[in-house]
């Protein structure tokens, strides 16, 4: 009746009306008319209507990605596997109080959405005790181990967040600490997210963050990413100026681009954000969350003998990524700066119809897709500059 080609359709229980269901929909359109057809039939029909992607005849054709902050509130819930689902070979697999607590974690990331206070949890002694365990380790081997960057960025930490071996700290507070450095924030989110979903929350500095803590029969052992990971491993770098826009720009990279990308690009922040190393004062240090939140990694990719290559995001996003072992091999950068600037080489060689740019004000993804947008940018880059050249008459003067 409408000419529309749907592409993915899905269903869930509504967070907002009870018993009734919430619909996600995602279609490629022949004629605007056809789809506007559609919306005002759907309004008539349903409770509310939103549409998440405007349509936009260059972006048409690419996958659908977020567009505005609260987008992300689809994307968190795209999960891949959560709560008390664990693998047989997991170490609380058998342990029914360590899976509801999960559940419960997840649960929490399920509920949450954008702009709300990220709730706040409380840690039972067994979790803090775990907690206790892995900071007790890793505070060791930081000041040989990990970047100065990382070493400058922890103390702050400690001085405003409440990180104490026997404190977990609380996400809010992290975020907090964190947008007020250089806008990243942290989102509590149910489990895994593809690939695609998670880097997507990059592009906005969204950080999407578990809050569960590992099983405390092998507290120096995870099989996934847990809040000793995000908040020991990833956290401090978010505060770095320079890591922070390196992890964005990834981010940005990765919308609407095809899968074959996603994975290249999902490669590059393996081995990088997660499993980066650098070389600092003649001396191998790491910046991967990977790495600064693994006691046994930690000493394997700095004292061991890996295989160990320059970052090159072509070479670098070929690499297959092991999960379940020590990487075989590791990429060391220069600086955060000399990893940008190799980053925007690279993805200046990814096919997409468009540029896209973050606008902070409006929290938003805009489509660098006309001569009209790209005025309005040359505008703020024009102020921007003006600004420039005054400051550095002052200091001149």
């Amino acid at each position: 009746m409408f000419s529309v080609n749907i592409t993915h359709i899905e269903s869930r229980p509504s967070k907002t009306v009870n018993e009734q269901y919430d619909l996600y929909v995602d279609c490629l359109h022949c004629e605007d008319r056809n789809l506007a057809s559609l919306l005002e039939e759907l309004r008539k029909r349903s409770v509310t209507v939103q549409v998440l992607s405007p349509p936009s005849s260059k972006a048409d054709d690419v996958p659908w990605f977020p567009r505005k902050c609260s987008d992300l509130d689809i994307v968190a819930n795209d999960i891949i596997g959560y709560g008390g689902g664990l693998d047989a070979d997991h170490p609380g697999f058998k342990d029914t109080e360590y899976r509801a607590r999960r559940q419960h974690f997840a649960d929490v990331g399920l509920k949450y959405r954008h702009g709300h206070p990220i709730p706040r949890v409380e840690y039972n002694e067994e979790e803090t005790r775990t907690w206790g365990t892995v900071f007790r380790e890793l505070t060791k081997l930081y000041p040989t181990h990990a970047c100065k960057e990382y070493n400058q960025l922890f103390p702050l930490l400690i001085e405003n967040c409440g990180y104490r071996e026997n404190n977990v700290p609380q996400l809010e507070d992290v975020s907090n600490f964190l947008r007020s450095r250089t806008g990243f924030r942290l989102r509590p989110v149910a489990g895994y997210l593809s690939s695609r979903n998670f880097l997507a929350g990059l592009a906005f500095r969204i950080f999407h963050s578990t809050q569960y803590i590992r099983h405390g029969s092998q507290p120096l052992y995870t099989p996934e990413p847990d809040v000793c990971h995000e908040l020991l491993g990833h956290a401090a770098l978010f505060a770095d100026p320079m890591f922070a826009q390196f992890s964005q720009e990834i981010g940005l990279a990765s919308l609407g681009v095809s899968e074959e990308h996603i994975k290249r690009l999902a490669a590059c922040y393996f081995f990088t954000v997660e499993f980066g190393l650098c070389w600092q004062n003649g001396k191998m240090r790491a910046y991967g969350a990977g790495l600064l939140s693994s006691f046994g990694e930690l000493k394997h990719a700095i004292e061991g003998e890996p295989e160990r290559h320059p970052f090159d995001p072509v070479k670098t996003g070929e690499q297959s990524c092991p999960i379940t072992e020590y990487q075989p091999v590791y990429f060391y950068t220069e600086s955060f700066e000399d990893a940008i600037q190799k980053m925007r080489a690279y993805t200046a060689t990814i096919p997409r119809p468009f540029a896209v740019r973050y606008n902070p004000y409006t929290e938003s993804i805009e489509l660098l897709d006309n001569v009209d947008k790209l005025k309005s940018m040359a505008a703020d880059m024009k102020a921007d500059v003006t600004r420039f050249c005054q400051a550095l008459d002052k200091l001149n003067n």
